[in-house]
């Protein structure tokens, strides 16, 4: 069975971006950079000792980018093998809301039964 292997980010929604930044940083000591985004390093889990990263971010709260979900956050996952992920998820009965391949991994998209939407994220060699 495939299963997550991890946390690539964490997304919030926001109605003052900037002042929510501002507040995570003055009383959490968050570094965030003028992109409203923080990195927080790891170690890749895929157990071969290579340095990763946990991303979190604030997104305006006009941001269709967690559409269709409602939800004021999404969290992306790591897996090892997106394709066998969402193989077993179609034979699952879950919808894939899209896919899209960049330098820097492979994504998909899904909604969970209470309609959040969750981000899939297959890490490239570098990443």
């Amino acid at each position: 069975m495939e299963r997550i292997i991890g946390i690539g980010g964490v997304f919030l929604k926001a109605r003052d971006p900037s002042g929510l930044a501002a507040w995570y940083s003055r009383h959490l000591g968050i570094e965030i950079g003028d992109d409203h985004c923080a990195n927080f390093p790891c170690t890749a889990p895929d157990g071969s000792g290579a340095d990763a990263r946990t991303v979190w971010s604030i997104f305006p709260a006009d941001s269709d980018y967690f559409s269709p979900s409602p939800s004021g956050f999404m969290i992306n996952y790591r897996v090892a093998d997106l394709t066998r992920m969402l193989d077993q998820l179609r034979r699952g009965g879950v919808e894939i809301l899209g896919a899209e391949d960049y330098d820097y991994g492979r994504f998909a998209w899904v909604l969970d039964p209470e309609g959040n939407k969750i981000e899939l994220w297959e890490p490239r060699e570098s990443a």
